[in-house]
């Protein structure tokens, strides 16, 4: 899927990553004029009731006490049993679930596929909402079905108070600087820490959250030090041979400092080890996954007739995606955490097969007489992580 060229209302990919990226929030009307909601609101039920999906119901009134949180996986009877108003159904990863879902996701390819985390889409009847709250996050809201009034402020706010005593996060004093009702295929982009509160304004009102994977500091150091701590010589001590007599007993002198400084930078010169650990870090799926029956094994000679008949490839349910280009032109394939090195006669496939949601016959004919790529293309295909797959119509 191109972008479409009303998605940014009339600016421009290049503008909107200058002037408003993390930086302000945009209204945008019409930004899918004709979108219609590929899921009606009981599928969405329906996959709140799977195992392995991660869903959440939250009742404003209704529930055991005042915005009480729930998480599925649900039955019939929780759904059979709510209120009529006030309650909203929130479900992640649909864009792993409903090939649909993952096909808006080429909309958003102005901004680095490994960064989207996720598409969450929320159910909910009249009134039903969420509370007024801060993502740490970057988030597309594009209305689905029904209307929701949003309301939100122009400023990060960095210093929030929040409700005591509630199952979920709400802000305490929430004033808004802006509000619109959003109707079906209109969107509202808001930066990470702004503010911001949805109340759904019909009896089915759908919501499809396009958020973006933005792991703290502190997430980012710890797994890099336990990527590094798995590298490092587990008999390589501290060792000081040319130690000599101090002047003061008590000091920790310029050469021991000298060399835990060394150790220690060591960790970060190599720019090759970062870029590997990186690469696995942002593509390991953070959520529990459930189990995907594999497919039957493929021969080669099996993938490329079912490509030439007309079958595209898809990622599989449970599949994140990226690559680097290495100085050598080899790449650097990284899928779920683990990386494929791609030699410089294969290296296009990298972008090849992370570039969207769906590779369409057509992109992958030409390369079939590749036995490397058909290769690749079949031990992807068996171990799940693409999917043969004619496309949507």
């Amino acid at each position: 899927m191109l972008i479409p060229s009303t998605l940014l209302g009339d600016r421009s990919p290049e503008t909107f990553l200058t002037e408003y990226w993390q930086k302000k929030p945009l209204l945008i009307r019409g930004a899918l004029p004709d979108f219609e909601s590929p899921l009606e609101p009981g599928e969405l039920a329906g996959l709140a009731c799977e195992e392995g999906v991660e869903s959440r119901l939250i009742l404003e009134e209704g529930g055991e006490y005042p915005w009480e949180l729930r998480f599925g996986p649900f039955d019939e009877d929780d759904f059979l049993s709510l209120p009529e108003t006030k309650w909203t159904v929130l479900v992640q990863e649909v864009d792993r679930l409903i090939p649909e879902v993952g096909d808006l996701l080429d909309a958003f390819s102005f901004v680095p596929k490994w960064r989207i985390d996720d598409v969450m889409v929320s159910y909910a009847p009249r009134e039903g909402n969420v509370g007024a709250h801060i993502d740490n996050y970057d988030v597309f809201l594009l209305q689905g079905q029904g209307k929701r009034r949003w309301e939100w402020g122009e400023e990060p706010v960095h210093d929030e108070e929040i409700v005591p005593d509630l199952d979920v996060r709400m802000l305490k004093d929430f004033v808004a600087d802006r509000e619109a009702v959003l109707e079906p295929g209109d969107m509202l982009y808001l930066p990470p820490r702004i503010a911001h509160h949805g109340v759904s304004m019909d009896d089915a009102c759908m919501t499809y959250s396009v958020g973006f994977r933005a792991p703290s500091h502190e997430e980012l150091i710890a797994d890099f030090m336990q990527y590094a701590m798995e590298r490092t010589d587990p008999d390589a001590r501290y060792g000081d041979p040319n130690l000599s007599v101090p002047s003061e007993p008590g000091e920790i002198g310029d050469d021991a400092r000298e060399s835990i400084r060394t150790l220690l930078r060591g960790l970060t010169e190599d720019d090759a080890s970062i870029d590997r650990w990186f690469g696995s870090f942002i593509t390991e799926p953070k959520r529990d996954r459930f189990a995907m029956p594999l497919p039957e094994d493929l021969s080669a000679a099996d993938v490329r007739e079912a490509i030439r008949s007309g079958q595209g490839v898809r990622r599989g349910p449970a599949t994140r995606l990226a690559f680097i280009r290495n100085d050598d032109e080899t790449a650097s394939l990284f899928v779920n955490g683990s990386e494929i090195l791609l030699g410089d006669e294969i290296a296009y496939a990298a972008p090849l097969l992370t570039g969207s949601e769906f590779i369409p016959a057509d992109d992958l004919r030409p390369h079939l007489d590749d036995e490397a790529f058909t290769s690749l293309l079949q031990t992807l295909v068996n171990d799940g992580l693409l999917e043969l797959s004619p496309g949507l119509a």
